[in-house]
């Protein structure tokens, strides 16, 4: 392939991935793991101020990197955001992840590269959670820059590809403290690789003809004592420099600890997220829901297997590096053997992996064309990846536009449901019709775990209350009646006989078999 054709078909790649990433980013309700991140940033925007909290909350970089996305946008309070500016920010590194394919040059094809970067395009996975408020898409970033500026250093031993790389890891670790997780998996990966090229299968230290175990220019040793300790300072310095509010908020560091400690005990205590070891592999293989449509992903994890065995089968005629492929092949089989094995599961937890399986079914796409020797054979496997290809883009298109907040989408869970937004515009109503206007008295009665994403979409008015028990809630309502009172489906009969005949009482969905109450009072 020529550098031009590359070129051309790779910016077509990109300019479908931001596509994907950005068209009708508000098109879902906010999810309440989305609003939990979006209510972090009002401080800082309005403030300057955050601070780590290790209690269900994951690294700062995603609320930090969402602060030039809001001052862009003209936000100075909590109020003045909205969920297209707050998906733009994980939209744009889920985009940008493309471009780190390029990284890879030398260790695999320019072919591999294009394939690899046209399924991260129209992947359903990636780009459904590209369009979502949370730390993932910026983590897989962040691991893909990991992966890239380490295979630079390998190749060139230069101390600034060291530098890049220990700052990607430190990102990492800021972005998400289950990042410890990846890094084990590297260093397993990179000890079983060293390992393997340790075997007596060369003549003396010469490289024997052949020996697709290595890289085939030369064997690389391992790194200079400096460049590790470059590497080491740049992560801890990076992670640090977050994680303590920017030096402001040392305690931030022992929280960051604490937060790590909070991950292995949610791990092995899941509750309602336990889910058997295969379920990661069940979304992507083959999913149903009741009568809804079929999904799969079947067409990734083919490519991703020919990937594995042509980074294990000597090929004289090939153009990748057998060390970088044996090595994704490792990290993704340990990461994926990790993840699965926790209980605690949720699906976003799977693209850490999923990227190493694109990495890997690039490189089985471009095999599979390369090994199809007669020109009429290299043309039907072309149809038939084209027509893969199109059928994932197919699933993004649903995932995203078509199945968005719908339960029968795999990469839906926990979802706020759309009819959640006819409460909220009941609100509204409630508050135009008020001479208070925003400053309307707003009591919401429920458990944490019915509460959320209220707090985002109650972000503009002034006087709301957070009750967990009805009690509570009705005594302090003396002081100043609500003109709306939002309550657990379950506190409904309650709070519904001490309010009275003067307010109307309606129920919505919150998420899938959840509803809330809302009463509103009636005009004079």
């Amino acid at each position: 392939m020529t550098k031009k054709a590359f070129a051309g078909l790779f910016i077509a790649a990109l300019a479908g991935a931001l596509a994907f990433r950005f068209v009708r980013a508000d098109i879902r309700p906010m999810h309440h793991d989305e609003a939990n991140q979006a209510v972090k940033i009002g401080d800082l925007l309005e403030r300057g101020e955050y601070r780590f909290d290790p209690q269900d909350h994951h690294g700062p970089t995603l609320c930090y990197l969402t602060l030039p996305a809001a001052r862009a946008a003209g936000a100075r309070t909590l109020a003045d955001l909205d969920e297209t500016t707050l998906r733009a920010v994980p939209a744009l590194f889920g985009a940008g992840l493309l471009l780190l394919f390029l990284l890879f040059e030398g260790g695999i094809s320019r072919e591999a590269a294009l394939a690899a970067a046209a399924l991260a395009a129209v992947s359903p996975a990636l780009s459904y959670y590209s369009r979502f408020y949370i730390q993932e898409t910026l983590l897989v970033f962040f691991l893909a820059a990991l992966l890239g500026t380490g295979w630079r250093y390998a190749r060139t031993r230069k101390a600034g590809w060291a530098l890049a790389a220990g700052v990607s890891a430190g990102l990492m670790l800021a972005t998400k403290e289950t990042s410890l997780v990846l890094l084990a998996g590297l260093a397993a990966a990179f000890a079983v690789v060293a390992g393997l090229e340790a075997l007596p299968s060369r003549r003396g230290r010469v490289v024997a003809a052949g020996d697709a175990w290595v890289w085939r220019d030369r064997r690389v040793g391992m790194p200079a004592a400096f460049h590790v300790a470059l590497f080491v300072i740049a992560a801890a310095a990076a992670a640090a420099l977050f994680y303590s509010s920017f030096l402001r908020h040392p305690e931030g560091l022992v929280d960051a600890f604490r937060a790590a400690g909070a991950s292995i005990v949610r791990g092995a205590r899941p509750d309602v997220h336990a889910h058997p070891w295969p379920w990661y592999f069940e979304l992507l293989a083959w999913f149903r829901a009741g009568r809804g449509p079929v999904w799969s992903e079947g067409f990734l994890l083919f490519l991703a297997l020919a990937g594995a065995v042509s980074a294990l089968v000597p090929d004289a005629g090939r153009k990748d590096s057998p060390r970088l492929l044996r090595f994704v092949l490792l990290f993704t089989i340990v990461t994926a053997a990790a993840y699965s094995l926790v209980p605690y599961k949720t699906p976003w937890n799977v693209l850490p992996f999923y990227f190493g399986l694109v990495l890997l079914a690039g490189s089985g796409a471009a095999a599979l064309v390369r090994l199809a020797r007669p020109r009429t054979l290299r043309t039907a496997v072309t149809l038939l990846l084209a027509s893969g290809f199109a059928f994932q883009a197919f699933q993004a298109w649903r995932a995203n536009f078509r199945a968005a907040a719908d339960p029968s989408n795999p990469y839906v869970y926990a979802q706020t449901v759309p009819d959640f937004l006819r409460l909220v515009a009941a609100v509204e109503r409630a508050a135009a019709d008020s001479p208070a206007g925003k400053g309307i008295f707003i009591q919401v009665v429920a458990p944490p775990d019915e509460t959320w994403p209220l707090p985002w979409y109650l972000r503009a008015y002034e006087r709301v209350g957070y009750w967990t028990d009805p009690a509570g809630a009705l005594a302090f309502a003396g002081t100043g009646e609500p003109a709306a009172v939002i309550a657990s489906a379950g506190f409904a009969e309650e709070i519904g006989a001490a309010l009275g005949e003067d307010y109307d009482q309606n129920y919505f969905g919150l998420r899938p078999e959840v509803p809330l109450c809302l009463f509103t009072r009636r005009a004079p």
